[in-house]
């Protein structure tokens, strides 16, 4: 409920001018946010990193540690760090389940950038040696690599980065790191740092540091080089929570329950889990406390997060879109969707590290729950977007593994042929544009095919920019191109119902 001061005044606009007019009922700052240290500086704040890393992060200022303030650094997405800026910073966290929803403002937030328009300050804060940690969401394609793990020099903004003068404003992440960390180097030469990302890659850790060691050495930069050899720790993470796009009834929700506006809050689901290597070369905040396992290792994590609960994810988008449902809980409560999404945990927990299988049974148990949350409305038409870069870690470890031994490929395969069948868009009868940077070219490549359900097959598979030689695997050819032929024939949900897509 409202705030009875709150009740009969306009809507106040969240700010730190405002916030103590914020009914009770929400959670707020324990801490003055203008007086946190700013300690942590994150490329890419977009919904995810606003309703998980940047809440660990406040509830170490909630505790008192005030060294972990947040600087956020957006590359493209002027739109979020300009209604930030009018809020200082301050956001509405809404919790949704079957219950009434919890509200917390977070205040972590402390600066936001647009890179190109402040170039000068983005540099400055990541030469600041007050900046221990530098965390990036800048999805799969802001990596830059091929699937081999090389530089992928067919992205215009790499090959622009990779040529450009000393002291020319960087277009990708690991132009602006590597500006900005030799800048570091050259003041503050012993002030070591953790570039963490909290991507969903494989090995995340490992990724960031080869994509950004094979961008320098590219450039040419030896002392760099060495200079991140010695000084920067890359630890891996596994980051899971449910964040759906923000919408209207969003925003709505923070003005009946808080009595303020919120022009960009996040909505999320209760569940959050973030598994961390507790290798941080500059100190970090008590994350523990916050419930974050810092391990060892998180590679059989990321495994089990990847080849389940992403590859349902996106196995949901694509058939869902095909079948007219627009929403996860929506796809996840129609028995022939549910089923294809346990026959993919069938399919993939056999390829699981020996140490996650016991573990896998209760954890698909609880993503079914998960998905089956309608108050998230998540949308899957969000989920299925840059798909190119999606699949390669979500699908193909899974499929390549089971290729290797032996076995069938059975909703995998009609997996593959439902994100086929989205890409050619109105040329299959689809009305949703599936955003993605390969989209224009793949769309183009399986226009020139006809409409041969074993040539489009084919010529989808043999795309090696995404599938690498998976193209030669006949079985492979032959598996999607049945499912798009019954797709064709029979639609989604009929394929779905076919008592051959059991493997």
């Amino acid at each position: 409920m409202t705030d009875p001061q709150c009740a009969n005044r306009p809507y106040d606009r969240l700010s730190l001018s405002t916030l103590a007019h914020i009914a009770p009922i929400i959670q707020r700052p324990a801490y003055t946010p203008n007086q946190a240290g700013i300690g942590v500086l994150h490329v890419g704040v977009g919904n995810f990193h606003r309703a998980h890393q940047a809440v660990a992060f406040d509830d170490a200022l909630n505790r008192g540690d005030s060294a972990w303030g947040i600087c956020g650094v957006n590359l493209h997405s002027r739109a979020v760090c300009d209604a930030l800026r009018a809020q200082d910073g301050l956001y509405t966290l809404i919790e949704r389940s079957e219950s009434a929803p919890r509200l917390r403002v977070i205040a972590a937030l402390r600066e936001c950038l647009l890179a190109g328009q402040s170039p000068e300050t983005t540099l400055a804060r990541l030469a600041d040696p007050r900046i221990r940690i530098v965390s990036l969401t800048i999805t799969e394609k802001g990596y830059c690599l091929d699937p081999q793990g090389e530089l992928d020099r067919s992205q215009a903004d790499l090959v622009a980065d990779l040529k450009a003068a000393p002291h020319a404003t960087p277009r990708t992440a690991l132009g602006w790191l590597a500006r900005g960390l030799a800048r570091r180097r050259e003041q503050a030469p012993d002030a070591a740092l953790t570039l963490m990302s909290c991507d969903n890659l494989s090995a995340n850790g490992k990724t960031l540091k080869r994509a950004l060691l094979s961008f320098v050495a590219a450039r040419g930069d030896a002392a760099l080089e060495r200079w991140l050899e010695q000084q920067v720790s890359f630890p891996c993470s596994m980051v899971d929570r449910i964040v759906p796009a923000t919408t209207d009834a969003d925003r709505e929700t923070v003005q009946r329950v808080a009595g303020l506006t919120d022009a960009w809050p996040i909505s999320t689901e209760p569940f959050t889990q973030w598994v961390v290597e507790d290798r941080f070369a500059a100190g970090r905040p008590d994350l523990a406390a916050s419930g974050v396992q810092l391990a060892d290792d998180v590679s059989g994590w990321e495994d089990m997060k990847l080849r389940l609960l992403n590859a349902a994810h996106s196995l949901i988008a694509y058939t869902g879109l095909l079948a007219g449902l627009s929403t996860v809980d929506q796809a996840i409560a129609h028995p022939a969707l549910r089923a294809a999404v346990e026959q993919l945990w069938d399919e993939a927990i056999p390829t699981l590290p020996r140490t996650m299988k016991p573990l896998a049974t209760d954890y698909c148990r609880e993503l079914l729950i998960r998905f089956a949350n309608p108050a998230l409305a998540h949308r899957t038409e969000q989920i299925a977007a840059d798909g190119s870069k999606k699949i390669p870690v979500r699908w193909l470890p899974t499929v390549r593994q089971r290729l290797d031994q032996g076995r069938t490929v059975g909703i995998l395969a009609l997996a593959l042929a439902a994100w086929l069948q989205c890409l050619r868009g109105a040329s299959a009868g689809i009305s949703v544009i599936i955003k993605d940077p390969q989209a224009q070219t793949l769309a183009k490549r399986l226009d020139s095919i006809g409409t041969d359900p074993k040539a489009l097959a084919h010529g989808l598979l043999s795309y090696e920019p995404v599938f690498g030689d998976l193209g030669h695997s006949q079985e492979l050819v032959s598996a999607v191109a049945a499912k798009l032929h019954t797709i064709n024939k029979a639609g989604v949900l009929g394929t779905l119902n076919e008592a051959t897509i059991r493997p």
